[in-house]
């Protein structure tokens, strides 16, 4: 445990779990969205991010990480504000999603040039978050440490191809954390690489490259 697990983030808002949290994660669909252009968003606040949303901010907090602010930006009491003078659609929708941690938000993000995507993840206490769901693929990440998304195909070598290539040009590099979720055997999968070390830009570079793997992106530490 670390002085900010006692204490809570520095931030704008009143709570650190419904409203530096939520920017967390808003943060991390900005990392997904990867400097491309965000066309509008949807928001789905469940339990009790979607009860006190409105007093506590959640939603400009929300949407303040979306375009890459930080919980203690200024920016964050203006968000909604910010977000139609960038041209930002966004709609808030409160909804129950069984069996999720009170403090869940599900952001489905659409870009211009035709991409979406969506993330599901919450808000667990002193400004920490745990994101679960990336695009229907089931991740289990902090954004404590640099973590790499890779999606692809299901195919035999994939796996080994991408950890060989880290092993033998990126030796420096430690993995803490790995892991695999996938659709169905052969189908759609994604890999979620979690490294202690600060990864260089062409580490990505170099993974999307590899026979069978659609994407990569590389979120920073949050």
């Amino acid at each position: 445990m670390n002085v900010f697990d006692i204490i809570g983030p520095v931030m704008i808002g009143p709570s650190s779990s419904h409203t530096a949290g939520a920017v967390r994660l808003g943060r991390v669909v900005n990392k997904l969205v990867d400097d491309r252009k965000l066309k509008s968003v949807k928001i789905v606040l469940s339990g009790s991010f979607a009860k006190t949303y409105m007093g506590h901010g959640t939603d400009r907090a929300i949407l303040a990480g979306i375009m890459g602010f930080k919980s203690d930006s200024e920016e964050i009491r203006n968000a909604l504000e910010i977000a139609r003078e960038r041209g930002i659609e966004y709609t808030l929708v409160k909804e129950t999603i069984p069996g999720a941690h009170p403090n869940t938000a599900v952001i489905y993000y659409y870009l211009e040039d035709g991409t979406e995507g969506v993330m599901q993840g919450a808000s667990i206490g002193g400004g920490n978050i745990l994101v679960n769901r990336i695009n229907g693929l089931n991740v289990d990440f902090n954004g404590e440490n640099n973590t790499i998304l890779i999606m692809h195909e299901d195919k035999p070598g994939v796996i080994a191809h991408v950890t060989n290539m880290m092993h033998w040009e990126y030796s420096d590099l430690n993995i803490s954390n790995f892991r695999l979720s996938r659709t169905e055997k052969g189908g759609d999968a994604i890999m979620t690489i979690e490294i202690d070390n600060n990864p260089p830009d062409s580490l990505v570079d170099e993974i999307r490259k590899i026979q069978n793997v659609d994407n990569a992106i590389l979120i920073r530490r949050i």
